[in-house]
């Protein structure tokens, strides 16, 4: 069986004066429903599952370590709400959560999404939201991948829906205090972009909803949460470089939304409140990794915000947590995430210990604001996560959950965290994991990476790369710029018109850690997802032949085609990420990189690229287009594969159990390359 050549239909892109041809921009069509593309899109599957089985591929021996790795049944973290404890259990012999509540200790099935999603090809369930009073439960549900979520309301007494609202929503809502209405935002259908803030009263007709804010401008998007003090709600207003911040008392129910501060060019601020004061995070006058000011609740005015903590310029301030005595701090120092514990009183700082080298730490679960214990998880990539609570005056700390991995022993394996120089001199931080006792110079090497948004991939327990890390290999996280590792910075240095830094820091961090004799140079790998598959797709085209294989999954690799077409989801909220074509040194600097624009004759490796026909963040078409170029340009006689989900998200199938089973193909198909020569 040969591998799908499509037909080519020239089509001309021109912007500046400068002129692209593009052959395969036909299979592009919004409704999804033409049958040459389907018939196209079915037959690369097909040729990936040919593929697959005559060269005895075997993903099924990395699902039966998921199986086998993962217990039969697992119960999440209660988490308490008042009087009320709501918790979720996961089956190995189910594809979706059950959901539960125990009230004066009688536990209750609140929701069953096996139940929900059966009949159904994708089902995707965003967050559960109880009302305050405990009556009912509002969640979102997702049946395309596109992540438009209708609204339904679930009397939790009765077992009973109360209503839906089949609007295109982001599944999160914010329960009023009557709990007879809430708070939801709108996307608007075509761009996908957050631009709307409605109120539901529990009963009426959604065409009844109130408008409560619309923006106007498409850089912007849309997202809301609940103040600490469950007093007010926030909706922020958000671009990559600017937002503003409007608050509404609940107490006024629907009216009285004010603007808390302006937004400015290159200023982004976060507020949270106590019953006496709101506390702003703000890079304002340059303050790039944010310092922490509080003002009265009565004035927002930015001449009487007063500085609490103040800047530092090698230590990244991203979040804070506010209790009756104490501030708790999410920080990032030397690419490591911190907490740190803030004395309101005498104002010293505290750092929370931790002894492994490469870690991740977050808060989590803290409902209460006087609450005298503060909760947080904690992963190595040797250490499955744990959930902890601290006591905020004695310090004393003790376990509340930890993910069970079976036969699972953290002992038998070497976690490091080093540093190579990029090619302009700058350190660039590198996580990795092996088995004890491997010889590294011949192991085979699996480098991932990301490098955009400010997104940091942490070096936290990844279950889904350990039956390659069991096999032998060695699994490392580069820390590229793009990312802000390393602070606010780290990431300017790797977006817009620094982009190549992301793409030359992946490359160098691969031959340094070849240069140490870390990693087989014939067996050397590559993974990246989504923005991730946009940094595969240019490290392929600049070094072809450093990598063995490549799985680059939901790529973004049409950059400027994508950020060309206002009518495609997402573009102009992400102009001050990529660029905005409409610009002549923007355009031009994105075709330096964009990796559709940029395959060539070269002696390509092997590729498996993965997407789902209804993915909302990477269009279909844009991976689609890249194999049938790439496969065309390719000077080696290396596999390139398309594995496209015809029903799913930018995620790939629902399901716990599907889902694996993607991941276990992807790494099977890195598995097998790992066990033949080049």
């Amino acid at each position: 069986m040969k591998a799908p050549i499509p037909k080519k239909i020239r089509k001309i892109l021109k912007n500046h004066n400068d002129q692209r041809v593009d052959n395969y921009y036909w299979l592009r069509d919004d409704s999804r429903k033409n049958k040459e593309i389907l018939n196209y899109l079915n037959q690369e599957n097909k040729y990936s599952d040919y593929w697959y089985k005559t060269n005895k591929v075997n993903s099924r021996k990395i699902f039966e370590y998921y199986k086998n790795t993962l217990p039969k049944f697992e119960e999440s973290l209660k988490t308490q709400l008042k009087a009320y404890k709501y918790f979720s259990t996961a089956s190995l012999t189910q594809e979706y959560r059950k959901y539960y509540r125990i009230f004066k200790k009688k536990k209750k099935l609140i929701l069953d999404v096996n139940k929900l999603a059966k009949n159904k090809k994708y089902y995707d369930l965003s967050s559960i939201h109880p009302s305050r009073d405990h009556r009912f439960i509002a969640y979102g549900e997702d049946i395309n991948g596109r992540r438009e979520f209708s609204i339904i309301i679930k009397d939790i007494d009765k077992n009973k829906i109360l209503e839906r609202n089949l609007c295109t929503s982001t599944g999160n809502i914010i329960w009023n205090k009557e709990s007879n209405g809430y708070f939801y935002l709108k996307k608007d259908p075509k761009t996908l972009i957050t631009n709307s803030l409605y109120f539901h009263r529990i009963g009426e007709q959604a065409k009844k909803d109130k408008l409560i804010y619309k923006e106007s401008d498409r850089q912007f998007n849309l997202s809301i949460s609940l103040s600490r003090t469950k007093k007010y709600i926030f909706l922020q207003i958000s671009k990559t470089e600017s937002n503003e911040t409007w608050y509404l008392n609940l107490d006024n129910e629907i009216d009285g939304l004010k603007l808390f501060y302006k937004r400015k060019n290159n200023h982004l601020y976060y507020v949270d409140d106590t019953p006496e004061n709101f506390f702003i995070l703000s890079n304002r006058k340059n303050k790039k990794n944010f310092a922490l000011y509080k003002t009265d609740l009565n004035t927002t005015n930015e001449n009487n915000w007063k500085t609490y903590i103040a800047h530092r310029k090698d230590e990244l301030i991203e979040d804070f947590l506010c209790f009756k005595d104490f501030i708790i701090l999410e920080t990032r120092k030397n690419g490591c995430s911190n907490l740190i514990q803030f004395n309101r009183k005498n104002k010293r700082k505290k750092y929370i210990d931790f002894k492994d080298e490469a870690f991740t730490v977050s808060l989590t679960n803290n409902n209460d604001y006087k609450r005298k214990e503060f909760s947080f998880a904690f992963s190595s990539l040797k250490t499955p996560p744990s959930i902890f609570a601290q006591d905020l005056y004695s310090g004393k700390r003790k376990k509340l959950w930890s993910q069970k991995i079976n036969n699972h022993k953290e002992n038998d394996f070497t976690t490091k965290r080093i540093s190579i120089r990029a090619r302009d001199g700058t350190k660039v931080p590198i996580s990795l994991i092996h088995k004890k006792g491997i010889n590294l110079k011949k192991a085979p090497l699996l480098l991932y990476g990301y490098g955009s948004y400010g997104l940091v991939v942490e070096p936290s327990f990844k279950l889904t790369f350990m039956p390659l890390i069991q096999d032998g290999f060695i699994f490392a996280i580069a820390h590229v710029r793009g990312g802000q590792d390393l602070g606010r910075d780290w990431y300017d240095q790797g977006r817009m018109m620094n982009k190549m830094n992301t793409f030359y820091d992946f490359i160098d961090c691969t031959k340094k850690l070849l240069k140490k004799n870390i990693g087989n140079k014939d067996k050397t790998f590559a993974m990246g997802g989504s923005a991730g598959g946009l940094l595969m797709g240019a490290i392929i085209n600049i070094e072809p032949k450093l990598y063995k294989g490549i799985v680059s999954a939901v790529p973004f690799v049409d950059v400027l085609t994508t950020m060309s077409d206002e009518t495609i989801p997402l573009t102009t909220f992400e102009y001050k990420e990529w660029g905005n074509p409409n610009n002549k040194k923007e355009y031009f600097y994105m075709k330096k990189y964009s990796p559709y624009d940029n395959i060539n004759f070269k002696s390509y490796p092997s590729v498996l690229v993965t997407s789902s026909l209804y993915d909302s963040q990477v269009q279909y078409f844009e991976p689609a287009k890249y194999i049938a170029k790439l496969r065309e340009y390719s000077t080696s006689n290396n596999p390139i594969l398309l594995k496209m989900n015809m029903i799913g998200g930018h995620a790939g199938k629902s399901g716990r159990l599907a889902s694996l089973r993607e991941t276990a193909e992807e790494l099977g198909f890195l598995s097998y390359l790992s066990t033949k020569d080049s």
